[in-house]
This record gives C-alpha cells, structure tokens and sequence, in this order.
C-alpha cells in the first residue's frame, strides 16, 4: 500500500497497468442484436469453405470450439452451435466506444487490437482510487453502456496484466500484487509466458522443464542454448521482469481485407472479382476511420502457400474503392502470368494519412471525386438498411438463365468463390452464407 499527495491510502499503487479484454467480443456484439440466443453455443464465422472460427461464445468454448480453429473442425466438435456471420462495420463502432471509456480514464492507452488494450493508470489514482476500483469502475461501465462484458488483469508489468487478465475470464479481474508476482508465476505452465509456442515448449520437455518456476531455475546459459537470442528474454520473464511501458497507440499504417477460396483460382476474371469486393471493404473501414491511402498493396498466396506481395505509390491520397481497385488490378495484370492457382487474395491500403471532410464539388467528368462521393452515399445507405443494402453492380450475382433443355445455366456466383478466413488486423472477409443454422442474417439489424 502507498499514499498519494493528499495522504489517502491506495492499496497497490505498484499495480498500475492494466490490460483489459471483451469477452468473446464479436459474439457478444452480436448477442446485442440476438439475445434470445444467450446461453447457447454461438459462433461467428462462415459454416463453409476454409473459413476459421472467428469468435467463440464461452458456451461453444467447453466443446472445444476455439477462435482460429477451421470451421470444419468447429462444427464436428459442436453442431449444435449456431453459426451467425461476422460484421465488422457494427464491431468497429462498439469498439470505438469501448476505447473512449479506456480513455476517459487515462490517456496512457495502448490499444492491441479492436477488443483490447494495455492502460497505464498510474496518473489517475487520485482520482479513481487503487488500480482494482479503476479496474471495476472500467468494467461497470462497459458493461452498462455497452451491454457487453471485459475481463480486467492489473499488475507491476505488462506481461502479468496480460496473464492475470486471461486467468480473470471471463467478467472477472485479478490483481497480481507486486511482492506475490514471482510465486504466482511459478505455478504457471511454461507456456504461460510471452514466446513460447507448441514447438518451443517440445525444446524444454526434452529437459524436463514443464513449468515456469524450471525456467526460472535453468540457468541463462542453457537457455540461450535451446531456444537462441530469445532464451535470456523468456528467463527474464520467468522473474516477471518485463520494462516494457505502455505506449499510447500510433495512427493506424494500414488497412485491409484478404479473401480464401474455397478452392483455388486460376481464373482471372474471378480475381479481379473478388479485388473489386475486397476495395469496397477496405474504402468503407478508411472512410470510417478518416484516412486516405497514398498508397495499395496486392497480396497473392498460391496452392502451394507461397506468398507473393506488390504495392505501388499512388499518385494522390485515396479513399474510394474505384481508385484502389485500379492500383490493385493494375499490380496483378503486371504479374503477367501466374505459376499457378491462387489460394488467397487480399488488398492493403497503405502509407495512411488523415483525409479531409470530404465536401468536393461533383463534376461531369471521372474523376476519383465523383467516385467518393458515390461511395459516401453508398456509406450512408449501408449504414442505415445494412451492409448488403447496396452493392457494386460488379458484384451483384447474375441471373441463372435456363439453358433450351431446360436446365439450370448455372451462372451464379463464380466458381471457387468461398467464405473468408479473414486477415491478422481483424478484418474478416463477409462469409458465403447470409445466417446461421436456421438463424436469419442479423446483417439488417446490426449493419
């Protein structure tokens, strides 16, 4: 316990970071506009294809369902569960919410990804009390506003924050205080610390090192020996040593969205289908985030996962999908041709800078004004009746024409088109089937 300026007791004042996360975030956002099916095994994601779990409720969880699990394997696991399918337009605004409450109380935020972030609330305990009332009173409002739930971790260091937050889940929050660190930690499997996966922890079985009290007690020597130039760090972390700060978050450096087939491509036509869905997504998250592009990058994995990247520079800063588009067909046209069918495709746009309020003059000629404007009102369509209210004519699917024996033509969606696995910066792609299992799409409601 210490004491502020004005000689008012606060219990560990020592353990001033925090790291908070939602629970289950996309599933919880998407029980807001589904409550009736709290208490059931939801998960997010597409039901078909090489989709992955994107979200799990704690309900799917004890059958095993995991985020980033293939779908395929979810499913036999749980097929009670009811699939429903992502929105991230409705998962970037309750997110924002959630980062201006973390802001409201200090603004020493770190934020890692759209669900949760590091706080370091040294400068507010005066005001707030001990970091366990500020842990709370963060929860109490979150929930409150937001209808959702956060699991809150506070210690001397950023790494046990992190595991004390994990350990409080979910709706909870555990306090690692100062003087009790070490012992905790010791009681730890070792892959309880920062960098050591299921291969490295193959290395230290070998040893015999199982926990994170063995880590502790190998000497450095041997573990620079086994696991290279990141053994000292992770003996450093057996000690909870970590000097890290929180560091307020950076600008965003780039948005974007990729797309998995569910077979590989090797059509063109499909590619650049798909490159024009994928410019629709990414315009839409910089318009809503206030940024241009000045410039985009192509993203191609093929059949045997080899990944190959274009970017180029673009002339202005953009933020209309049609001007991104062009760069990003124009990158793979100048790949002439491929080696072999495509796996995956994503578009980046990158170099961001702020954009301004938009209020251009509509002329009569081309120009990627006329296009922005378009797309703002687009914007504003999608936002009112969802995200599939208005879609490129591009992307509408053809009518099936009968062919004269009288079966179907067959001309619907392009072959291969599958679901999304969507991309390491939380920006899944919009799966190839509208709801779950006789669930109905909540894409109207939630868009």
């Amino acid at each position: 316990m210490s004491w502020d300026e004005g000689s008012k007791p606060v219990e560990h004042a020592e353990c001033h970071i925090l790291h908070i996360d939602m629970d289950a975030f996309f599933v919880s956002v998407e029980l807001l506009d589904h409550p009736h099916l709290r208490g059931v095994p939801v998960v997010v994601g597409s039901p078909s294809g090489r989709s992955v779990v994107l979200s799990a409720s704690y309900e799917a969880r004890r059958f095993g369902v995991r985020s980033a699990m293939p779908m395929s394997v979810a499913m036999r696991r749980c097929p009670t569960a009811v699939i429903l399918p992502p929105h991230q337009r409705r998962y970037a605004e309750v997110s924002r919410e959630v980062m201006r409450i973390f802001r409201s109380v200090t603004p020493d935020v770190e934020q890692l990804s759209v669900d949760e972030a590091f706080l370091d609330v040294a400068g507010s305990m005066r005001r707030l009390g001990g970091p366990r009332d500020i842990g709370e009173q963060v929860r109490a409002e979150i929930h409150a506003t937001l209808g959702i739930t956060a699991s809150v971790g506070a210690a001397t260091t950023k790494f046990v924050a992190k595991i004390a937050s994990t350990r409080a889940k979910p709706d909870g929050l555990l306090l690692i205080p100062g003087e009790q660190t070490v012992a905790y930690l010791h009681t730890l499997p070792v892959s309880a610390l920062w960098g050591v996966g299921a291969k490295t922890q193959e290395v230290l079985a070998r040893l015999g090192i199982q926990t994170v009290e063995d880590v502790a007690h190998t000497p450095v020597a041997t573990l620079r020996k086994l696991l290279g130039t990141s053994g000292e760090h992770v003996h450093h972390l057996a000690w909870g040593r970590d000097p890290r700060r929180v560091v307020v978050s950076r600008a965003e450096k780039s948005i974007g969205a990729e797309e998995t087939f569910s077979r590989d491509i090797d059509d063109s036509e499909v590619l650049r289908r798909e490159l024009l869905r994928l410019a629709h997504r990414t315009a839409t998250r910089l318009r809503a985030s206030g940024y241009r592009a000045g410039g985009v990058a192509l993203k191609l994995r093929y059949a045997d996962f080899s990944t190959l990247t274009r970017s180029k520079k673009l002339d202005e800063p953009v933020d209309s999908a049609n001007a991104l588009y062009q760069a990003a067909t124009a990158l793979l046209s100048a790949l002439g041709d491929r080696p072999m069918a495509v796996r995956l495709i994503g578009l980046r746009a990158e170099s961001l800078e702020t954009g301004g309020d938009g209020s251009t003059q509509l002329t009569i000629d081309r120009r990627d004004d006329n296009w922005r404007i378009a797309e703002r009102a687009l914007d504003d369509v999608n936002r009112k009746f969802g995200d599939a209210g208005v879609v490129p004519a591009g992307l509408l699917r053809p009518k099936v024409r009968p062919r004269p024996d009288g079966q179907g033509a067959g001309a619907g969606e392009p072959p291969g088109r599958g679901p999304a696995t969507g991309d390491r910066a939380g920006t899944p792609g919009r799966p190839g089937t509208p709801g779950g299992r006789g669930v109905p799409s909540p894409r109207d409601r939630s868009g």
